[in-house]
C-alpha cells in the first residue's frame, strides 16, 4: 500500500471567515497531528485549496483572507499543492495523473467539510480505483441549515461517516490511522 494524505481546504474562511467549523472540535488539531505523522512517515502531503471562481462570490475569492490555506497547514512540509473550484478535487485538476505518476494506490482525507468536498473526494476517489481512508476526527463541518431544512454539525458529520463507511471508505480516527503507520 502506498499512501498520500489529502488536506482538503482547511483554508482561513473554516476558522476566521463566514463558515467557521465547529465539529467535531479537535478536528484541526487531528489534522496537523496528520501531516506532522505523514512527513514523519515519508508519505506524500497534497494541500487542496478550494477557490470560487464566480466574482460575485462571498467566499473563497483568490487573494482575499478567507481563501488563504491556514498558516499552521501551508507552514508545514508538503508535497503538492491542487487548486480547485468544484467541491471534488479530481474535478478539473491533476491529482490523478499526480498520484498515479508516484503509484499511489490509498488515499487519506482530512479537511473540510465533511458533507461537501471530503466526501466528494472520497467518492471520486473510490470512483476511480483508489483505497480510501477517512479520518473521522481530521475532517470538520458546522451546524447547516437551508430551504430543506437544518441539521447540526455533529448529525451532519455522523451521517457522512456511516454513509462513507458503507461503501467508499475505511473510516477511521486519527489516532488508529497513525497506529496502523507503524
Amino acid at each position: 500500500m502506498k499512501r498520500a494524505l489529502l488536506v482538503i481546504d482547511v483554508q482561513e474562511e473554516y476558522v476566521s471567515g463566514k463558515l467557521p467549523v465547529t465539529y467535531p472540535p479537535e478536528s484541526l488539531e487531528n489534522i496537523l497531528l496528520a501531516i506532522d505523522m505523514a512527513n514523519a512517515n515519508e508519505i506524500p502531503v497534497i494541500l487542496v485549496q478550494h477557490t470560487s471562481l464566480a466574482s460575485a462570490a462571498e467566499t473563497f475569492l483568490k487573494g482575499t483572507p478567507g481563501w488563504e490555506l491556514l498558516q499552521e497547514v501551508s507552514g508545514r512540509p508538503y508535497d503538492y499543492l491542487v487548486e480547485k473550484n468544484l467541491p471534488g478535487s479530481f474535478t478539473g485538476t491533476d491529482l490523478e495523473s499526480w498520484l498515479r505518476r508516484k503509484n499511489i494506490d490509498t488515499i487519506t482525507i482530512t479537511g473540510y467539510m465533511s458533507q461537501m468536498c471530503c466526501d466528494t473526494t472520497a467518492r471520486q476517489a473510490f470512483h476511480r480505483g483508489f483505497n480510501v481512508e477517512f479520518l473521522s476526527d481530521a475532517i470538520g463541518t458546522l451546524n447547516m441549515g437551508n430551504y430543506a431544512g437544518e441539521v447540526t454539525g455533529e448529525e451532519l458529520h455522523r451521517a457522512v461517516l456511516v454513509t462513507q463507511a458503507m461503501r467508499f471508505s475505511k473510516v477511521l480516527d486519527t489516532e488508529d490511522w497513525i497506529d496502523g503507520l507503524r
